[in-house]
């Protein structure tokens, strides 16, 4: 009888699972399909080629698509444990490491571009020109990468010859050879988290200031820049939750393997999917120019007809 329960028991949870790997692929279906259409949106507007916060918009969009469709294909892979050669989970690892802290950076850095656009606006159009936007993008990839490069060291450094010929259902776990390795990684998630808040608290001070000084029309740009800033710090908050997402796992991981499999689809919904459908609220629809543009090429140019 009690083997009996079990059986159902297993039976259920193997069910569940399926259940949610769907709704998952559902999501990651709609969030990609959004963000192709205002990728297009961008690529087919040159006015958003020369605005810093569009470009730092569009490298949101990219990297989003990017993260999304490799955490869903390892999301695949490991529910149906398959396993793959080293090399291979190198290159996945490299990819999802980046690419984990590009957008928080992304946000910090387009808080600072609403901060010197309301706070600096007689500046704004020499430190936030295309150049700029372009230098920015490859210092906050190069910002990105450091994580990921101390941890690939270590491992390049501390694992035997036999460790890359193995194969291998990959999971980040698996690059952790050192328990102090875990502690290291957690000590450069929490500097990233304290670093980038800093700077919204920041931000968001200076905005205030200007939006409570300001009047008219300034006024009325200044607490829709305050705005953004706040939709950028709780969108900035969640993708830094992520970021302690694998120690809770690990801790979880410890107590139970059904708890841990669905905390770990919770923190996915939660804290990498949710954040990555905020970017089309915060510039698709909020934003007017990028909206009627969007509405434009969504409706196959039938809305300028109209208007």
């Amino acid at each position: 009888m009690a083997a009996n329960n079990s059986l159902i028991v297993g039976e259920s949870s193997v069910y569940t699972v399926n259940n949610q790997v769907i709704l998952v692929q559902v999501l990651v279906s709609v969030f990609l399909c959004i963000n192709f259409l205002l990728i297009t949106t961008f690529l087919l507007n040159d006015l958003f080629y020369r605005t810093m916060r569009y470009i730092l918009f569009a490298v949101t969009l990219l990297s989003d698509c990017l993260f999304l469709v490799m955490t869903d294909i390892l999301l695949i892979l490991s529910y149906f444990r398959f396993s793959m050669q080293m090399w291979l989970c190198f290159l996945i690892y490299i990819v999802l490491s980046v690419y984990t802290f590009v957008t928080p950076i992304t946000l910090t850095a387009m808080t600072l571009e609403r901060y010197v656009a309301i706070c600096m606006p007689l500046r704004h159009a020499e430190l936030c020109s295309i150049r700029s936007a372009l230098h920015c993008i490859l210092i906050i990839h190069g910002l990105s990468a450091v994580p990921c490069i101390f941890v690939l060291s270590i491992v390049f450094a501390s694992a035997a010859h036999s460790f890359y010929a193995q194969d291998r259902v990959c999971t980040v776990e698996i690059f952790i050879l050192h328990s102090w390795q875990s502690h290291f990684r957690s000590a450069v998630c929490q500097s990233y988290f304290l670093i980038m808040c800093i700077i919204i608290v920041f931000s968001y001070v200076k905005i205030m200031k200007v939006a409570k000084a300001a009047s008219g029309e300034n006024k009325k740009s200044s607490w829709k820049g305050l705005r953004t800033v706040v939709l950028h710090a709780f969108q900035l908050l969640l993708c830094l939750i992520q970021l302690w997402c694998p120690f809770i796992e690990a801790a979880v991981l410890q107590i139970n393997v059904m708890l841990f499999i669905n905390v770990r689809y919770f923190n996915y919904i939660t804290f990498i999917l949710a954040p990555r459908c905020l970017s089309p609220l915060i510039y698709g629809l909020r934003d007017e120019k990028f909206f009627h543009s969007l509405k434009y090429y969504a409706l196959c140019g039938l809305y300028k007809k109209q208007s």
